[in-house]
């Protein structure tokens, strides 16, 4: 059970600090793990590569300027990782986070052939599988090029959108390219492949094949792929900081995290102040969006109903900034959900309602890694909470809900209502109102939903025709959704 504050009301919290003391490197490190998440990786993947790629830095004598773009592609390579998840699922027949997992380990044709073979549609029916087997070998190639170019140039549109230099934007966008023209998406070769490229895909396998198999492993593997997917003369700068005696103990210290955030680079980075942190806010809300074609706009919407409901209440402009960021990230969890669950159609198994309710415990493992949002993660986690102590994941009740928290669940349950989902279509704004006026008491707050409907009528809402189409996942009936 993670902790809660006390209830309380409207206005700003004691530990709203100003943000002079959060930097960059500290946000976006701890932002790294929603990535990892949603990469299949194991926890700290992100600011594992960068530790990797930083040693190999110092060794190439890199400068200043370059150093600090090369920290923050390492550890933001894979904001555009979300946009394939969904297509993941619907051309593999597959669950997206073990595919994305398990393709990191494959470095040729044969090995290509194999992981096809144990990973396509392996939980359909044996003339499904060969079918999508077939269609997929069809345009394998066409198939690789366009997930990769999806995720890449997300990726790097999310870097510019979040201030970063076009050499970051272009480290990212390149990630995927191979020393000898084989790579996705412009099949670029040689030095025309930006170095940050070339170093964080290295960086990548490094830490994937040592986590794996270990160090000598990891060096090994860079070899065989030297002048093929790597450049052939950073393998052996690569290879030396990996044969160090103590690299993979170092590698998986605990102290490591601490590490990376105290490099010159962190801490060279200017502070954090409170329009950056709103445009990162945002950009992350773009993120988490883009994992399921059903979410496309659901952050930025349950943003911006949270904000005319905290106007509605008398929210301070401090305390109403703080709740919309919260709402903005408050699904970033949900990056460790299978597409598979996400977007299925139908009712959900036990085993898959117990996987989704755990989005909300993710994400607030997310952002409690930030010590400014310790209190923001606890808001943010409460969305599919209830009065009446039958919602998810904690149970909680109205002795342990913050009005904060009640705000941010009536706000999410009124976009998800008013969008589509897999199951069913958009609701008109009278039918969302009628389910809604049964949830109210025994499952959201009276005050805050009154606050919303009074919002909903001052700011014009559209016609049923003309409400958004796209939304969050609040499954309801609940009862009809956990079964």
């Amino acid at each position: 059970m993670t902790h809660y504050p006390s209830p309380a009301g409207p206005g700003p919290a004691a530990d709203d600090a100003p943000q002079d003391r959060l930097r960059l490197a500290e946000l976006l490190g701890a932002l790294s793990h929603a990535l990892d998440l949603t990469e299949g990786q194991p926890k700290g993947h992100c600011v594992r590569c960068c530790w990797i790629g930083m040693q190999v830095a110092a060794e190439l004598g890199l400068g200043q300027q370059a150093r600090s773009d090369l920290y923050f592609t390492l550890l933001m390579k894979d904001l555009g990782c979300s946009s394939n998840a969904a297509r993941i699922c619907q051309l593999y027949l597959a669950d997206d986070l073990s595919f994305k997992r398990n393709f990191k380990t494959v470095s040729g044709p044969r090995q290509g052939l194999g992981f096809l073979w144990r990973n396509t549609a392996a939980a359909e029916a044996p003339w499904t599988r060969l079918k999508t087997l077939k269609q997929v070998l069809a345009r394998n190639s066409e198939i690789a090029g366009e997930l990769i170019e999806t995720r890449c140039n997300r990726g790097a549109a999310i870097a510019r959108q979040m201030r970063f230099s076009e050499d970051v934007a272009d480290g990212i966008a390149c990630l995927d390219e191979h020393w000898d023209g084989g790579g996705q998406p412009l099949g670029i070769q040689g030095e025309a492949i930006p170095l940050f490229s070339r170093i964080a895909l290295m960086a990548q396998v490094t830490d994937v094949f040592a986590a794996d198999l270990g160090a000598d492993a990891a060096a090994e593997e860079l070899e065989r792929r030297a002048g093929s997917w790597f450049d052939p003369d950073l393998v052996p700068v690569f290879t030396a900081v990996i044969r160090r005696p103590r690299f993979l103990a170092d590698l998986q210290a605990p102290a490591l995290e601490a590490a990376v955030f105290a490099t010159p680079q962190a801490q060279h980075i200017q502070a954090v102040d409170e329009d950056y942190l709103d445009e990162i806010a945002r950009a992350f809300s773009l993120v988490i969006d883009a994992k399921s074609p059903f979410t496309h706009g659901h952050s930025q919407r349950v943003a911006r109903y949270t904000g005319l409901i905290c106007d509605q209440l008398g929210y301070t402009p401090e305390r109403r900034r703080w709740m919309v960021r919260g709402a903005l990230l408050h699904d970033i969890g949900k990056l460790g959900i299978s597409n598979t669950i996400l977007d299925k159609p139908g009712k959900m198994t036990d085993r898959e309602f117990a996987l989704m309710k755990q989005h909300p415990v993710l994400g607030h493992a997310v952002l409690s890694r930030i010590n400014a949002f310790r209190e923001l993660a606890d808001v943010s986690a409460a969305h599919h909470e209830r009065l009446d102590g039958k919602g998810y994941p904690y149970g909680l009740d109205a002795s342990r809900l913050t009005q904060e928290m009640r705000v941010m669940a009536v706000a999410d349950i009124f976009d998800a209502l008013t969008a589509n989902r897999p199951y069913r279509a958009a609701l008109p704004l009278e039918k969302t109102y009628a389910i809604m006026d049964d949830l109210a008491g025994p499952g959201i707050d009276p005050e805050c939903y009154a606050a919303l409907q009074d919002a909903v009528t001052a700011s014009g809402w559209p016609a049923a025709s003309d409400a958004p189409l796209a939304g969050g996942e609040w499954e309801l009936p609940l009862a009809q959704r956990s079964a």
